[in-house]
């Protein structure tokens, strides 16, 4: 088995693991992974991940080019723009995700830093969240959003729409975007009840220890 028939199958296997969960839904969410030759697999458009073919994945080579597999993604744009600013990055995931989205649309939420630190996981895997204006799905300015960042953030909320993780890999991109989504239901459920937060303190002590990005 190839090394790209292997990303194949985890891509399918991964993203049917998040549908099955109910991480996503219909055919919401997109999924892309840097190969070796600098090319990309991506989900493609309108697709369910509870029903993705590995064979019919997008495949672009290193400049940009659909060479094989169904059209991909409309969302292509943000994927290339986390790819362009994020060397590090080796998987992007964008979710539909039910209670980070609610969580994202309440009046008290900072844009600058979306999640409260209700643990330190959040913090080790995502780093600050940045919630982006709404865009149209699709609209390449989202794109020229996240270029704006500069690499900064690894994870960021679309207005109105949903989050977007990149990772070292697929694996990692995943489960990042999990703890995204576990936090902000944390979140919700303790909305109102004045929960202790973990103060600068607790949170300097975890960014110190794990070398994190995105607390500048």
């Amino acid at each position: 088995m190839t090394a790209e028939t292997r990303q194949r199958e985890e891509i399918c296997r991964l993203a049917a693991s998040l549908f099955d969960r109910g991480l996503t839904h219909g055919s919401t969410g997109n999924i892309s992974v840097r190969l070796e030759d600098g090319g990309l697999l991506v989900t493609p458009t309108g697709s369910s991940f509870g029903r993705l073919d590995p064979a019919r994945l997008s495949r672009f080579d290193a400049e940009g080019r659909l060479v094989s597999g169904d059209r991909p993604t409309k969302e292509m744009p943000l994927h290339q723009a986390f790819y362009e600013t994020r060397s590090t990055a080796g998987a992007v995931v964008h979710l539909h995700s039910c209670h980070s989205v609610a969580w994202s649309i309440l009046p008290e939420v900072d844009p600058d830093d979306l999640l409260p630190p209700l643990t330190a996981y959040s913090l080790m895997q995502l780093g600050r969240v940045k919630l982006l204006p709404f865009f149209v799905p699709g609209d390449p300015a989202t794109a020229d959003a996240i270029r704006g960042l500069a690499g900064r953030r690894s994870a960021v909320m679309l207005a109105h729409h949903g989050p977007v993780v990149a990772g070292r890999d697929l694996e990692a991109a995943v489960n990042a975007m999990e703890e995204l989504e576990a936090t902000a239901r944390l979140a919700l459920l303790t909305r109102g009840a004045h929960p202790r937060l973990m103060d600068e303190n607790e949170v300097a002590a975890v960014v110190r220890a794990f070398d994190l990005e995105g607390f500048a």
